[in-house]
């Protein structure tokens, strides 16, 4: 645990190897629910892998955090000063979902420290479509029960929900600006970059990866053409054999 500005944040490092890896998780996740298989089962001796709660995230509380518009930069702005923080001078980032649209955001603004991104289930904007499927998810109550308990059990029922409350509060904000998220700053991006895609992901419009592949230069995708949201999780051992050839090797997968 370290003071980051105001903020407490969780964190592991864990590994000894040259290549430094931040492992961002997405909404509501923590260090073990979004990247167990990924901190077992990297080669620690070619990796040294931070993972970190983000603000209002798992054990970075408290304070409990309510969610704006702007939480996507704020977080990608905390993760730097963390890194900075660690004496770690640059790295290459694994981000998913909400991290991942986070980590487009660091890479953009402070490309200087950014080595290599790796995303997936991250978007650059949003859409109409996408933000009333978002509604239909803001009572936690309309939740399975697989998806809702840990999280009950992580955050408290209030707690939970007036934070799925503030995330889907934030969308319909960016939406009603025009939805861009940080589509306009894609084009700063300039180190490699690996954008992972499930196929039939059911909260990730084939548009987005899309989007992102035209305009990061020189970007790649690799598609899970069975994997939905959580590649990382479900195909672990493909997943992390995919990252380790792609932050390893200089010609990518």
């Amino acid at each position: 645990m370290v003071e980051i500005g105001s903020q407490r944040i969780n964190y592991m490092k864990v590994g000894t190897g040259k290549t430094n890896v931040l492992c961002f998780p997405g909404a509501l996740g923590t260090i073990w629910s979004d990247f167990k298989p990924q901190i077992e089962g990297l080669d620690r001796s070619k990796f040294t892998i931070v993972a970190w709660d983000p603000p209002g995230h798992g054990y970075s509380r408290p304070p409990e955090r309510l969610l704006t518009s702007k939480f996507y930069e704020e977080d990608a702005d905390t993760a730097h000063a963390l890194m900075r923080f660690l004496g770690i001078k640059s790295f290459s980032l694994l981000g998913w979902s909400d991290g991942g649209i986070s980590g487009l955001i660091l890479a953009a603004k402070y490309p200087e420290v950014v080595d290599k991104l790796i995303v997936w289930g991250s978007n650059s904007f949003v859409m109409p479509t996408e933000v009333e499927g978002y509604e239909k998810l803001r009572n936690i109550k309309n939740w399975s029960e697989k998806a809702r308990a840990p999280l009950i059990e992580l955050y408290g029922e209030k707690t939970l929900q007036d934070i799925q409350n503030s995330w889907v509060d934030a969308m319909q904000e960016i939406n009603q600006k025009g939805g861009n998220i940080c589509k306009s700053i894609l084009k700063d991006i300039r180190c490699p970059t690996l954008i992972l895609h499930g196929d039939k992901d059911p909260l990730v419009d084939p548009e987005h990866p899309k989007y992102l592949l035209e305009n990061i230069k020189g970007s790649k995708i690799h598609r899970f053409t069975e994997g939905k949201h959580n590649i990382h999780l479900r195909y672990a051992k493909e997943f992390n054999n995919i990252v380790t050839n792609f932050l390893l090797n200089s010609e990518g997968i």
